[in-house]
């Protein structure tokens, strides 16, 4: 728990994945769904794919990750495979994450090893109800808390805390980060630069009526909030934590009163030959051009610029009826 204002409280996670990593694989093994040498499979962008294979690898399972090469570097893709995972990694000619080829090759692998065992990070009920101990460890360092924020990726850690949280404070406003051009809150679906949030499917975690406000940032103010975390507090996390961080502080300056529990996932060390390096940084088209400092309000969903941040009021509904009253606005 690092405190980033007088009234923010951040968990700040090496790795947050193996929360929910664990806790699926230990309802499978006293399910009698997991037994020795057995063979687990999953689709990841990284995280998750690492907190299994952490624990694959101490529990002598074999482990087949799934995921596109745009999403894993091959540093990473080595650190899986030393532990003994095979990872399979797939074109992305279209830089959106390749879900629908990664679900495919999944679905492949099942039919030739029927027993295996799909973690189903997405849609496992044991994704977000591992966050129970998330939330209990915010209550415990703060007491009171008063708004929520955390990106959404699979819905895990946002919707299981959030849950979790509002059965003690109904009052809880719930506040989720994505990014430009993620389908899970109504943006067409497009190349992503900000990895580790977002998503090219439309994940069953994602509860969409518990979120009161949702922020989509580019990578370019991610990036540079993630550079202040280093800067000013010491901590050298990753992109997905500086976004979640940078709604967290906004909203504690606008509301002073409130108690703030902000959820950062990943540390820096998998992007420090990108994000923390200038000459990389300097490729990107409009680096140089200042990022968005506040968040823009908007009433109409969209893309934007990487530079951009924007935020729409949900209001706890539905994604059906979110774009049902676009269209009709149109």
């Amino acid at each position: 728990m690092a405190r980033l204002a007088a009234n923010v409280v951040a968990a700040a996670f090496p790795l947050m994945k193996l929360m929910p990593a664990r806790y699926i694989l230990d309802r499978a093994e006293a399910a009698g769904e997991l037994k020795g040498k057995a063979h687990i499979v999953e689709t990841t962008s990284g995280t998750f794919g690492m907190a299994v294979a952490l624990l694959a690898a101490a529990r002598d399972y074999r482990l087949t990750l799934v995921t596109a090469s745009t999403l894993m570097d091959f540093k990473y893709q080595a650190r899986l495979r030393r532990l003994g995972a095979e990872v399979i990694a797939l074109d992305d000619p279209r830089g959106d994450g390749n879900q629908k080829g990664r679900l495919e090759s999944l679905d492949g692998i099942l039919r030739q090893v029927p027993d295996a065992f799909w973690t189903r990070q997405y849609d496992s009920d044991g994704n977000w109800q591992a966050y129970a101990r998330l939330a209990d460890l915010f209550v415990r360092s703060m007491g009171q808390i008063d708004c929520l924020v955390g990106c959404v990726g699979t819905g895990g850690s946002l919707c299981g805390t959030g849950t979790f949280l509002r059965s003690v404070f109904p009052d809880l406003k719930i506040i989720g980060v994505d990014t430009h051009r993620s389908i899970l809150f109504g943006q067409p679906l497009g190349k992503r630069v900000l990895r580790g949030l977002g998503n090219s499917v439309l994940p069953k975690n994602v509860r969409h009526e518990l979120v009161d406000e949702i922020h989509w940032v580019g990578a370019y103010p991610a990036f540079h909030a993630a550079h202040r975390l280093f800067r000013q507090h010491g901590m050298f996390m990753g992109p997905t934590s500086g976004a979640a961080a940078l709604v967290g502080q906004w909203v504690s300056k606008t509301n002073p009163e409130a108690r703030v529990a902000v959820i950062m996932p990943d540390e820096g060390h998998r992007h420090a030959d990108t994000v923390y390096n200038d000459i990389w940084l300097s490729t990107l088209p409009g680096w140089r051009t200042p990022a968005s400092a506040t968040p823009t309000k908007i009433s109409r969903i969209e893309p934007k610029p990487e530079t951009a941040w924007t935020r729409f009021d949900w209001r706890r509904r539905s994604l059906e009826d979110v774009m049902r009253l676009q269209a009709t606005d149109q």
